[in-house]
């Protein structure tokens, strides 16, 4: 529980919180009737777990939270789907998409792409799919996957990241012969992520859904395109919402596929040329200051 919360939401005439059960949401939701506050919830999650999936504390937060709230903000239309059918009234959700600093990631974007680098970023945990990653480059050094004109294909990875499967990953890369070819990094400042897409060839999202989380949105999907520099992603969760037309699918688990696309499209000598710059509207939704504008008009909606 939060400390004292109706002292430190006193006076407030909005409070923001994020998902339906969780306990600080339920914090907030007990005192809005109270203490006249309008609540907001931004909402990540993409599958509806209803009562009969939810542990049973969040299963009890969620009853007491729903009615409570004001205006639901989902993430994707995904997202939004998911409120229908966890029970949300359709006039009380808006499809609120978060930004990133779009002018910094195309700024770090100007140099020049001159190495076959692939980024993999992201926490090092299982569903987040770096093995597969691992998996691909590793069909390509063989030459199990070869270039358009059947070149072999060389390249290097970064993955970037912190998590439990570190140890694990290291000694994957090793296993699969990789060594010297993937660098894992524990953390790079954020400051320095534009400069890190702008050396990168492409920047690969291998999510892979489980049985209570897929990917939400993807972060690091909205700083590419910001970037400019090609994209592959699997088709878990909300990501195919995302990324649209600018960005090579392939299906969660399938690095074989991730290979192919790795080889024919970023890392072949000449790309497909239907591979070109991002959508600019797509950019620009994803944008901090689309962001901001999308949040204050929410604001005002609920002040007025």
């Amino acid at each position: 529980r939060y400390l004292a919360l109706a002292r430190h939401l006193e006076g407030a005439r909005i409070v923001h919180a994020a998902e339906i059960d969780p306990w600080f949401t339920r914090g907030a939701a007990r005192l809005r009737r109270r203490m006249g506050f309008r609540l907001v919830a931004t909402v990540w999650e993409t599958i509806p777990f209803l009562g009969a999936y939810r542990a049973a504390r969040g299963r009890r937060y969620r009853a007491e939270t729903m009615g409570a709230i004001d205006l639901f903000l989902a993430t994707t239309e995904r997202a939004r789907q998911c409120l229908l059918l966890e029970g949300a009234p359709p006039e009380r959700i808006r499809v609120h998409p978060p930004g990133v600093d779009r002018e910094a990631f195309a700024g770090g974007a100007a140099g020049a792409r001159g190495e076959r680098l692939i980024v993999s970023p992201g926490r090092l945990v299982w569903e987040k799919g770096h093995q597969d990653v691992m998996r691909a480059l590793a069909a390509l050094e063989r030459g199990l996957v070869r270039g358009p004109a059947g070149e072999w294909i060389s390249a290097r990875l970064l993955v970037i990241g912190s998590g439990p499967e570190e140890a694990r990953l290291r000694r994957y890369a090793a296993d699969l012969g990789l060594d010297g070819r993937v660098e894992l990094r524990r953390t790079i400042p954020y400051s320095e992520m534009p400069a890190v897409y702008a050396r990168a060839a492409c920047v690969v999202l291998a999510s892979l859904p489980t049985r209570f989380w897929e990917e939400q949105f993807g972060m690091v999907l909205a700083e590419a395109l910001a970037a400019g520099v090609p994209v592959a992603a699997a088709a878990s969760g909300a990501i195919p919402e995302v990324v649209g037309a600018d960005a090579t699918l392939f299906r969660p688990g399938d690095w074989m596929g991730l290979a192919r696309a790795l080889a024919t499209g970023p890392l072949a000598a000449a790309p497909d040329a239907r591979s070109g710059p991002p959508d600019p509207a797509r950019v620009q939704r994803y944008s901090t200051a689309a962001a901001a504008e999308r949040l204050a008009a929410v604001y005002a909606e609920l002040l007025g």
